[in-house]
């Protein structure tokens, strides 16, 4: 017989937190791919996983590409890891590369790559010399944006996605999943304006993502749908009278666009001693498309589960001098949809053409996040013509 030694436990341990509330509610919506959550840079980390709308940067990639018609330099090249698990093991985590590039006033494009890799497992059988399997998921993108005005850009994203969770030994068809997704996006940064006694500008962005069909990990397994997502945001950048500070302040909401798995239970609805499955809810086995509609309806407990099904996050960010930040945010999750609940801190330095960004987590919730004391770092490069979008 087969056994998995000690190092497979952190797998486990992944398994676990990823999914913290499943025994709790069984309305918790789940899908593949969780990691495409998770804020795979620092600066979008340390303002509580948000970038919908906050000011254009290299990792628009992952929250909003179509920021990159307002991107200031002409390329930019960012590289940046995140420890998994950290105050359990060494050997979890995301790793995040992404290129950038304006071609001319109107418009840009930009490509990335995140990889998950879950450690090493190491499997013997019967005590005798044993194997290594790596557990991984991968995704590539590539995306366009375009100005549609001096204000507004829009941009579409095109995705391959590879999740190779199964372990292979322990199932004769498992196989690694492969799959496809696409989004769009929007952006809208107005014109410098008095504010106050200052000045300054306002953003908001939207971004659909992951749209694709639902996929498996062997033949008649179950379906895991993507992790469809409708993130919505607005902010506002200040110029402080100091003339070399300014404030940004950013909200942001997300919505998973997947269906409420519905309650299941079984009765004896007409007497006659056979139970029968009753839903309460709607059935959550529809197609990817059918699922992205059903979801704003489809919660048993109706508009206020709904609601709780929105998360949601504030986030800020000082400037001086464009050479150094300082960062905050909080995000929120109810209960019953996760309880995740964090606090998170960051900062940034410019030198010359290089940026140095940092963040931290602290979790504020009974579900401790497993990015909880985990310091997250990124280098960004910049080079080429410059934009004076600000």
């Amino acid at each position: 017989m087969k056994r998995v030694l000690l190092q497979s436990l952190t797998f486990i341990l992944f398994l676990i937190a990823m999914v913290p509330a499943v025994a709790q509610d069984s309305r918790l919506i789940q899908t593949g791919l969780p990691f495409l959550r998770i804020a795979g840079d620092p600066r979008s980390a340390g303002m509580a996983d948000m970038g919908v709308a906050t000011s254009p940067d290299a990792w628009s990639q992952q929250w909003n590409p179509a920021k990159y018609s307002f991107m200031q330099r002409e390329q930019a090249l960012g590289i940046a890891y995140t420890p998994y698990l950290g105050q359990l093991v060494n050997d979890i985590g995301i790793g995040q590369l992404v290129y950038a590039n304006r071609i001319n006033e109107q418009s840009a494009f930009a490509a990335s790559l995140r990889y998950f890799g879950l450690g090493t497992i190491f499997i013997t059988e019967d005590g005798e010399n044993g194997f290594e399997e790596n557990p991984n998921e991968f995704v590539f993108d590539g995306s366009y944006s375009l100005k549609l005005s001096e204000q507004f850009s829009m941009a579409v994203t095109g995705r391959f996605l590879r999740s190779d969770l199964r372990i292979q030994s322990q199932s004769a068809d498992a196989s690694a999943a492969n799959t496809f997704s696409v989004g769009i996006s929007g952006y809208y940064q107005s014109e410098e304006v008095p504010i106050g006694d200052m000045y300054g500008r306002y953003r908001g962005g939207f971004n659909i993502a992951n749209i694709g069909p639902k996929f498996s990990y062997d033949l008649g397994g179950r379906e895991n749908f993507q992790p469809t997502n409708l993130g919505i945001g607005g902010g506002i950048d200040l110029n402080l009278n100091d003339g070399f500070s300014k404030i940004g302040i950013t909200a942001e909401f997300n919505k998973l666009l997947v269906p409420t798995p519905p309650v299941r239970d079984l009765q004896d609805t007409d007497g006659d001693g056979d139970r029968r499955e009753i839903l309460e809810g709607q059935d959550d086995d529809v197609s990817f498309f059918s699922g992205i509609f059903q979801s704003f309806g489809d919660a048993p407990g109706g508009a206020s589960e709904e609601l709780k099904e929105v998360t949601w996050a504030l986030g800020a960010e000082y400037t001086y001098d464009d050479s150094f930040a300082l960062r905050t945010g909080y995000f929120n999750e109810a209960d019953e949809k996760g309880g995740r609940k964090f606090l998170s801190l960051g900062a940034g330095f410019k030198f010359s053409e290089i940026n140095v960004d940092l963040s931290y987590l602290f979790s504020t919730s009974r579900v401790q996040s497993p990015l909880e004391g985990t310091l997250r770092f990124g280098l960004t490069f910049n080079f080429g013509e410059e934009y004076l979008e600000y």
